[in-house]
């Protein structure tokens, strides 16, 4: 039975009760704060509540959303996913799940429902209390209120960004654009011309179900993009077999021209994107991943094109002078960052960014008193990110962990914004991207509880192999440290059989495992030892090492 810390002291406002919020709740609990939870809607879920029509001020998805991370990668770090869970879910799935969590850890009493937050503002003592004035309005009334430290958890996906002036004459298109906030189903688009502009994860989703039902569908892209399949050698979700420590330690310890032409190798592995239109500009992009995209192109129901050159009232002329008769146009162009209850002397937004403190703090506030969770693209998922940044912010809050001076936390985002170019590009989707391993052991290494694997290797060979070697889940999170949980180690060392359970629903016969370790210590064996012979010098093309640890980790 779970019971939070009842020694309540600071008062906390949590803005938004998704899956950030949630968490921040669950976390202020834990470390004796005072949380209050303001939604907007008259529901949880944020992102993963599905309506029928678009609200103001919310993220909107369309009805046929399936998650392109795992259950058991995506899940709360001391909440598995139901057994029974299939391993990609549908939205409604997720939402399911965190009505469970919320359930689990009663966080219903602590937010209030169809209650707009209207103005965070510092209170006139902030330089020594570090306070906030904050003005909500609920059914039509408007109250102020005194907290001690705000979490903004209303994500980014609010904002649509759509870049009109960048495309000549399409104010004079006669067909309707829309961007794809508003995309909800496929049943209007039957039978007609459509163009999709975009290459990300939105775009290759509705180009798809459009496909089969549209007269044609056009991709239009301006850089490309990798595309990889959820599904990777044996059929395990590709997340767990990709996303290891053991992996972004190689990363790291290689060279990063090297790490990278390893990362492009993957990525590109599934098909020649070449030959499909889809080569990405830049070569680390963060795939995009789709199972049936390729199968659609080949079928010609899905046209890939350059970037639209400009309008006309009927057509779409694209850069390589093909035009197109058009009815439809659909923007997957993503979103721009607003957050509008803030004064901008409070954060600066500048190319759509933030000068945060690994992606949590503002760095010139005189007192740490305000986070934002869920402000960043992991390669990898949400939400155990946003619990991890929610427990390492309350525990800034409740003065169990301190942040460095402004100077150093400047220094910090510098020198990690030039790695960050340096791998993922510079262009506005990018400024969130980052890895999220790396990521999620430097947020837990700041509270103490990143797994000691070279501790656990003694201590606990056979968990300290699934940590270091298997799937990164996030029960990683809770083995060690404040918040540690008792049945991690257990969630750890079970979490195949979870995966694999949902779609053995015809089993024949068991398989054996004890050739797959064996197989596994004779491979990993041969990887160290090719890396530490080769490391000092040689040339990687003419090797053929990156084709061999390509071909392997694939």
């Amino acid at each position: 039975m779970y019971t939070p810390n009842v020694t309540m002291s600071k008062r906390v406002a949590i803005i938004g009760a998704g899956c950030s919020g949630l968490t921040a709740i669950k976390c202020c609990l834990e470390e004796g704060l005072e949380p209050t939870c303001f939604e907007q809607s008259d529901g949880i879920g944020g992102l993963w509540r599905f309506t029928e029509t678009v609200e103001e001020d919310r993220a909107s998805i369309y009805k046929s959303v399936f998650t392109n991370t795992s259950k058991e990668m995506m899940g709360y770090s001391d909440f598995p996913m139901p057994e029974d869970f299939p391993v990609f879910l549908h939205h409604s799935r997720i939402l399911e799940y965190l009505h469970l969590y919320a359930e689990h850890f009663s966080l219903y009493k602590y937010i209030t429902f169809q209650t707009k937050v209207c103005s965070v503002k510092q209170h006139p003592d902030f330089a020594k209390t570090g306070k906030w004035n904050i003005q909500i309005e609920h059914k039509g009334n408007r109250k102020m209120d005194i907290f001690d430290a705000v979490i903004v958890c209303n994500g980014h996906y609010n904002e649509p960004y759509l870049p009109s002036d960048c495309f000549a004459g399409l104010e004079n298109f006669k067909g309707r654009h829309i961007h794809s906030r508003s995309y909800k189903t496929y049943e209007e688009y039957r039978g007609k011309t459509v163009v999709v502009v975009g290459t990300g994860n939105s775009a290759g989703d509705i180009s798809v179900e459009l496909s089969h039902i549209a007269k044609q569908v056009y991709l239009s892209t301006r850089h490309g993009s990798w595309v990889v399949s959820r599904i990777s050698r044996g059929g395990f979700p590709i997340d767990m077999t990709v996303s290891r420590r053991y992996t972004m330690w190689i990363k790291n310890v290689l060279p990063r021209s090297l790490a990278a032409k390893i990362s492009e190798k993957i990525m590109s592995s599934w098909f020649h994107h070449s030959n499909f239109g889809l080569e990405p500009k830049f070569r680390l992009k963060h795939p995009t991943v789709n199972d049936y995209l390729p199968s659609q192109i080949l079928q010609g129901s899905i046209k890939v094109k350059p970037d639209i050159k400009s309008f006309s009232e009927t057509s779409v002329i694209f850069e390589d002078g093909t035009v197109v008769d058009a009815d439809e146009i659909i923007f997957a162009t993503g979103y721009s960052l607003k957050y509008p209850f803030l004064d901008d002397d409070i954060i600066k937004l500048q190319n759509n960014d933030i000068s945060l403190y690994k992606y949590v703090f503002p760095i010139y506030l005189e007192k740490p008193t305000l986070a934002f969770l869920g402000l960043v693209q992991p390669l990898g998922p949400i939400m155990p990110t946003a619990e991890i940044q929610a427990r390492w912010a309350t525990r800034v809050f409740n003065g169990a962990a301190e942040l460095p001076s402004a100077k150093k936390m400047e220094n910090y985002c510098m020198k990690g914004k030039d790695r960050k170019n340096k791998w993922f590009g510079t262009g506005r989707t990018q400024v969130l991207q980052t890895h999220y391993i790396d990521y999620i052991s430097d947020i837990s290494s700041e509270i103490g509880v990143h797994p000691n694997t070279i501790y656990l290797f003694f201590t606990d060979p056979r968990l300290a192999w699934h940590v270091f070697f298997g799937p990164c889940t996030p029960y990683q999170l809770r083995l060690k440290g404040p918040g540690k949980w008792s049945g991690a180690r257990n969630a750890i060392l079970t979490q195949w059989d979870r995966t694999i359970k949902p779609t053995r629903t015809r089993v024949l016969h068991e398989h054996p495992k004890s050739w797959l370790n064996i197989r596994r210590l004779l491979v990993i064996g041969s990887l160290f030892s090719a890396i530490w012979l080769t490391k000092a010098s040689f040339n990687a093309e003419k090797s053929g090492f990156i084709e061999w640890i390509t071909s392997w980790a694939s």
